[in-house]
């Protein structure tokens, strides 16, 4: 996987409503109804996660969940961290 350069972050990022770049990461927060419903939205993306074979960094605390993407092999963003980005919201916003 290729390392993305900055401007290509920035316009993969205009395609994903919300997703940010910050502190070598893509990163977006969502809240939820409750635990419950964070805790299910959770199991539906490490679903998808493992099937890509790329994990996010995450922190859940209640009701609300944040997600940080980046590709560690490459100490970068790469297209592998776009692609998880999408399948992630076309999870939590069907």
């Amino acid at each position: 996987m290729e390392k993305l350069n900055e401007n290509q972050i920035a316009e993969r990022l205009s395609a994903l409503n919300g997703w940010i770049f910050e502190n070598d990461a893509i990163t977006k927060s969502y809240k939820f109804k409750n635990f419950k419903e964070a805790f299910s939205k959770m199991t539906e993306i490490a679903f998808e996660c493992e099937a890509q074979g790329h994990h996010p960094n995450w922190e859940n605390v209640y009701n609300s969940l944040t997600i940080k993407l980046n590709t560690h092999d490459v100490n970068g963003i790469t297209q592998k961290d776009f692609d998880l980005a999408t399948t992630i919201e076309n999870i939590v916003n069907p």
